[in-house]
């Protein structure tokens, strides 16, 4: 997959393409079922297949404060996208300038100009430009009068009320159900880190950990205790992962991402490591003596064991 920063970097001629647009935030099954169907076209047409999301949700700039949490990092964004076939993503950095194209102009500039698209596929709620004025109907307008058609995709229902979204995929790490939000992902959940020094309370209690970086990539489930993977240089670790501000100590940070890779003792420290989440084990609770917490730890190596068996 060919990743280009900005239209400037798209090559001159590139095209004639089947192309999408949106944020795509976690490649989500629905984002898959897109770029699934065009791939389809492109190939039925034989065009090249080209994928158009934001280096930030544009909330962020436009009214930060609504604006929820990324699901992934944009590298993690670049590296899911690669996994889909696509033949190529143009990262736009949204800024106060693009912001203010008007729709007809993003249109010409970023579709047809850049691109040479000749399929346009978009959800059914598509918006763009300056204040989100441009809608389907006009891309379908657009599309006539500038040499692309416009396929409107269906949303993915898993069931008759729910559509497959990010902002589900965020309230189910949230609750820390990580299984289910795998499943609307097509992927595991995962946070991308440093590995740092903590307070070694882990290796002083028989179950040394590798501590993430607070400068993570990726929505961090809920507070408590998960089955997982560690992956290091390519080589993949089952592990016992917890979150939280661990309140049997004082003085552990908020959120902190620690993993116990099972039965290995590596030294991982400045290695940069994806962390996976794949099932919740446990809530975060307090214990009342250091021996309760070994106990449970131990039954939480043991059952993580079971199931990444």
């Amino acid at each position: 997959m060919r990743s280009f920063k900005g239209l400037d970097a798209v090559p001159e001629g590139f095209g004639p393409s089947a192309v999408t647009i949106g944020k795509f935030d976690g490649v989500h099954l629905g984002h898959r079922a897109v770029i699934e169907r065009l791939r389809g076209i492109a190939a039925e047409r034989h065009l090249t297949t080209a994928v158009v999301t934001f280096d930030r949700n544009p909330l962020a700039l436009l009214a930060p404060d609504r604006c929820p949490d990324p699901l992934v990092s944009v590298r993690q964004k670049l590296n899911l996208l690669a996994t889909t076939g696509v033949d190529a993503t143009v990262l736009l950095p949204f800024d106060r300038t693009l912001a203010a194209v008007p729709a007809e102009e993003f249109v010409q500039r970023v579709l047809v100009d850049a691109l040479g698209a000749r399929a346009v596929l978009v959800g059914r709620d598509f918006r763009y430009g300056a204040r989100g004025a441009g809608d389907v109907a006009l891309l379908e307008r657009l599309g006539a009068e500038l040499g692309f058609e416009v396929v409107v995709v269906d949303d993915v229902m898993p069931d008759d009320e729910h559509r497959v979204s990010s902002t589900w995929v965020r309230e189910l790490l949230a609750a820390g159900d990580v299984r289910r939000a795998s499943e609307l992902l097509g992927h595991t959940p995962t946070v991308s880190g440093i590995v740092v020094h903590g307070a070694a309370r882990g290796r002083e209690l028989g179950f040394p950990t590798a501590n993430l970086s607070p400068e993570s990539e990726g929505l961090i489930p809920a507070d408590g205790v998960y089955a997982g993977w560690l992956t290091d240089a390519g080589t993949r670790y089952p592990a016992a992962i917890s979150v939280g501000d661990n309140p049997t100590f004082e003085g552990v940070p908020k959120k902190q991402v620690e993993a116990y890779v099972l039965d290995r003792d590596l030294d991982l420290y400045d290695h940069l490591v994806d962390v996976e989440f794949v099932e919740r084990l446990r809530g975060m609770v307090a214990f009342e003596s250091i021996e309760g917490l070994i106990d449970t730890i131990r039954d939480d190596v043991d059952r993580a064991r079971e199931l990444l068996a």
